[in-house]
C-alpha cells in the first residue's frame, strides 16, 4: 500500500510538472489518503503484536 501511496505521489508530481493541475490534485489526494490507511494499519497491527506478545509470555 506504501508503494501505491508513492507511486501516486510521483503521478502527482510529474503531472504537476507539465502543467496538468487536476490530474496533480487528484494524483496527491489519493496519495494522501493512501499513506494514512497505511499509518492506521501499521499502529493497528503494531499494538496487535504488542498486545499478543505479553499474553503468550
Amino acid at each position: 500500500m506504501l508503494k501505491l501511496a508513492l507511486f501516486f505521489l510521483v503521478i502527482s508530481i510529474i503531472a504537476g510538472l507539465f502543467g496538468f493541475t487536476g490530474i496533480s490534485a487528484a494524483s496527491a489526494g489519493i496519495a494522501k489518503i493512501l499513506f494514512f490507511i497505511f499509518i492506521l494499519a501499521f499502529v493497528v497491527f503494531l499494538l496487535i503484536a504488542l498486545l499478543t506478545a505479553r499474553t503468550i509470555l
